[in-house]
């Protein structure tokens, strides 16, 4: 192949990459105004009087109060000019007020999910490392006692509920033995960092404070540790499954054929044969610890979207509620988009498909 037939096929590629990257964006767009509706219409079918949840029983029995709610916060307009006026709103970042606390929902959500994000990525970052070795361990050493150890173990972290889970931890790790801070994001005696990515670990090592970014580590072990349970349990099985259907292929044998090493193998050819499967399980299982937040944040006093979306939806508060519901949504959209690029990048026939 010459150097212009070179150049020419390197156009090529990027352009269909340029392609596939525009295709996912429009269909990103489009899935969330689609999750806008399906949140909207979703909270106006909740039962219950929000109005009465906000006011309390003495002053929503006051008609004046419950006209001054009810026109602020457009509770009287039909359901299509609302879902337009919110829709509307949406455009410009306003995500509405909330009813119980009378602040901006964006701006409470803005604090919320950064603490949530935290411990996810951790929880996320933590799981895949351990599934990865677990899984291609057990795959390597089928139905010997290394597999049978590890199929055990996953299959324990699948069995145990989250919230039990927690609790236990929290009894052990925190009120028996003190080893870890139990609760909160930070010890009292210390003041959060200078807000820059609303991370605390990253604020504080960004300030150059390391007690800081020690204590709130420490405050990070037990979420953590709960979160990734169950998410190790799920990566570990799927791995050894994915790494399984790699081990017998014809590159892979020809590889050890040439006399590689097993590392360079493993790390070069089975991981990389494998890789998309993992990919598609860990982007499922990181929106899955969104929802497996709410108990854990409530267990251990977690500030982040689960504790927010819990009080959110004892008081009926459907601005919060909404703000949550799009919040979440646009994190599946994101893990999704990101997942459908890496595809196109680690496989050339997805993004020429």
């Amino acid at each position: 192949m010459t150097r212009v037939d070179t150049a020419a096929a390197a156009r090529t590629e990027r352009s269909a990459l340029l392609r596939y990257v525009a295709r996912r964006l429009i269909t990103s767009i489009v899935l969330m105004l689609g999750v806008t509706l399906v949140v909207f219409t979703l909270t106006t079918l909740v039962p219950g009087d929000p109005l009465t949840a906000a006011l309390g029983e003495g002053a929503s029995q006051n008609p004046a109060t419950v006209a001054a709610y009810t026109e602020r916060f457009g509770l009287d307009r039909p359901l299509p000019e609302r879902y337009l006026l919110y829709l509307s709103a949406l455009f410009q970042g306003d995500l509405g007020t909330s009813i119980r606390t009378t602040r901006p929902v964006a701006e409470e959500l803005s604090r919320a999910l950064p603490a949530t994000a935290e411990i996810a990525l951790c929880a996320i970052v933590l799981s895949v490392a351990v599934a990865v070795v677990l899984g291609t361990l057990a795959a390597y050493r089928r139905d010997r006692a290394t597999d049978q150890v590890v199929r055990v173990v996953s299959l324990v972290g699948l069995s145990v509920p989250t919230f039990w889970m927690a609790i236990l931890v929290y009894q052990l790790f925190f009120l028996r033995l003190g080893w870890a801070p139990g609760s909160g994001r930070l010890s009292p005696a210390l003041n959060p960092p200078p807000r820059i990515t609303g991370l605390f670990t990253i604020d504080f090592v960004l300030d150059g404070d390391p007690v800081g970014f020690f204590d709130a580590a420490a405050h990070l072990v037990l979420p953590v540790l709960v979160l990734s349970l169950f998410t190790i349990g799920v990566l570990t099985r799927f791995v050894r499954t994915s790494v399984l259907e790699v081990l017998s292929s014809d590159y892979v044998r020809a590889a050890r054929a040439k006399g590689l090493s097993e590392p360079r193998v493993i790390t070069s050819y089975l991981l990389r044969g494998a890789s998309l499967p993992i990919l598609t399980m860990t982007g499922i299982a990181f929106g899955g610890l969104l929802s497996g937040t709410v108990l854990v944040e409530a267990i251990f006093a977690w500030p982040g979207l689960g504790t927010y979306a819990y009080q959110a939806a004892i008081n009926l508060d459907l601005p919060a509620v909404m703000g949550v519901g799009l919040a979440v949504g646009l994190v599946y959209l994101l893990i999704n988009l990101v997942v459908d690029l890496l595809y196109g990048i680690l496989d050339p026939r997805v993004r020429l498909g």
